[in-house]
């Protein structure tokens, strides 16, 4: 009885100075490149339906730079770095919109368990959006463009598979609603 409690407490000592042990998944000088595909958001939104409308979801480039690590313990650090995003709507032969996402991301990150690294954020920016004409009716060739400031807030996870690969997700407000894709980290 007495070596089985024994056995019992030296594992779970085991256990909790194994987990305090563990290496954070973003530390000071880690980098992050991310691909991803995010669906919803406010790009491409508005009375647009019916058919002959053809839309490609956000597709996503962002890098990742962790600047300070050990922020509050040592599995708490922060990221700064930027995002690039393209997206396109085609209605029929008639016209075609774009959209380039290009800004900055700072992020907060915060190492619940091993291999996870999730984290919070905010990205600002600036869109532009270019719509043109590609009808075979009036005003063939004719465009129009704009641009403006924009922000998005972001929660993410990153799921490391092996020490630089791993899988993404992230729920936000702006761009898109969530984003998946995958992460190498080096």
């Amino acid at each position: 009885m007495k070596k089985n409690l024994f056995l019992t407490l030296a594992i779970c000592f085991g256990t909790v100075f194994s987990a305090s042990a563990q290496q954070p998944s973003f530390a000071k000088g880690d980098n992050v490149v991310s691909l991803g595909v995010g669906l919803g958001g406010y790009l491409g939104t508005g009375n647009w339906n019916g058919s002959g409308l053809k839309k490609t979801p956000l597709i996503t480039a962002s890098f990742d730079h962790c600047i300070i690590d050990n922020l509050f313990d040592e599995k708490s650090s922060i990221g700064v770095g930027g995002m690039v995003g393209y997206k396109s709507i085609k209605w029929v032969d008639y016209w075609r919109t774009t959209y380039i996402v290009l800004g900055v991301r700072g992020s907060f990150h915060y190492a619940l368990v091993d291999k996870l690294d999730t984290y919070a954020g905010l990205h600002m920016g600036y869109d532009i959006a270019n719509t043109k004409w590609i009808g075979r009716d009036s005003y063939p060739g004719s465009s129009a463009g704009a641009g403006g400031f924009s922000y998005a807030f972001f929660l993410g996870a990153r799921y490391y598979f092996t020490d630089a690969i791993g899988a993404f997700a992230e729920l936000g407000y702006g761009y898109s609603v969530i984003n998946l894709g995958v992460a190498f980290k080096f």
